[in-house]
């Protein structure tokens, strides 16, 4: 039997988590050489939308059209802020009152928290939004894994993770055997499964050789908004502050401390880009007791004030 592959298209979605998709099925298709998927775009009015790449690509349907999937996927991308009004959210709650399998694709798992369809399941999103889920839906399961399936729910990080949650997909009806098949087709190296995660960049600059220095950054990545004292961090990782002090100056070029308020400051910048938060609930939720000293401290690392910092954002987005 067809399965049918719905693929909802909001402004600024990513291409090539899309494509990446649609192309795993089409592969499908071609090794079995049967007509075991089809995929159909949909967008609210059934006029094409344009990518973040400023692509668009025809529109099969408008939701009002529409409504038999086995699975459909929203996908998102920038700005995904306020890309959905009451008829994009009644169409989705009413494919979810139909049983219809509901995924998302980079921050299209935004959407479907909205809606409060994500509610009791496991989901992943964009490395970069995820500080902006949690803050926006503490109560969400969030991994940081490429994708997750739980249940009917599939998420995934967007860029190519969409490529192995679908191998994944036709690996369960079809076999790895097929799976198999699609990867060396488009020339892939290795299939990611669930278990692997998004970006680790120190795992990645320190490999294995300090797994130490590894956790403390773990550990403080962990407490963005409520700090944990540097001798908090030392004794669980099982050196002495001193130790970990000098780890930090050897391997990473600068203290515990500065690293610690670098990284509540990243973590703000994003919530500052990516949310409509006020400046003192971002400072609030990145660890800082006070708006001014939030200010001060974000000026002297980005060299611009967090108010700034948002204006710049917004133009450069209207440009």
């Amino acid at each position: 039997m067809t399965e049918r592959f719905g693929f909802l298209l909001l402004p600024g979605y990513s291409m090539l988590a899309f494509t990446g998709a649609v192309d795993q099925l089409r592969m499908a298709n071609r090794i079995s050489g049967t007509l075991l998927y089809e995929w159909v775009t949909v967008t609210e009015d059934g006029h094409p939308v344009k990518a973040s790449n400023g692509l668009s690509v025809y529109t099969d349907y408008q939701i009002s059209e529409i409504d038999q999937f086995n699975l459909l996927f929203v996908c998102g991308g920038i700005e995904i802020e306020g890309n959905v009004d009451r008829s994009i959210g009644r169409w989705l709650h009413k494919l979810d009152v139909k049983k219809t399998a509901l995924g998302s694709m980079c921050t299209g798992t935004y959407i479907l928290a909205q809606l409060g369809l994500l509610n009791n399941h496991k989901c992943t999103i964009h490395w970069e939004n995820m500080s902006f889920l949690r803050e926006k839906y503490p109560e969400l399961i969030i991994s940081p894994e490429i994708f997750v399936i739980d249940g009917d729910r599939y998420t995934c990080a967007g860029g190519t993770s969409s490529m192995d949650m679908l191998v994944e997909i036709v690996a369960r009806t079809h076999g790895w055997a097929m799976a198999n098949e699609i990867a060396e087709s488009f020339l892939v190296e290795r299939i990611r499964g669930r278990n692997d995660r998004q970006r680790n960049p120190l795992r990645m600059q320190l490999g294995h050789s300090q797994p130490k220095l590894s956790t403390a950054v773990s550990l403080m990545e962990a407490n963005i908004e409520e700090p944990v004292a540097l001798s908090e961090i030392a004794d669980h990782v099982g050196i002495t502050k001193r130790q970990m002090e000098r780890l930090f100056r050897k391997y990473l070029q600068v203290t515990p401390g500065r690293y610690y308020v670098k990284l509540r400051l990243i973590r703000a910048r994003q919530l500052l880009i990516q949310s409509s938060m006020g400046i003192y609930e971002i400072a609030i939720a990145t660890g800082f007791v006070s708006g001014p000293h939030f200010s001060k401290c974000y000026r002297d690392v980005f060299g611009v004030a967090p108010s700034q910092e948002r204006v710049n954002c917004r133009s450069s987005d209207l440009s």
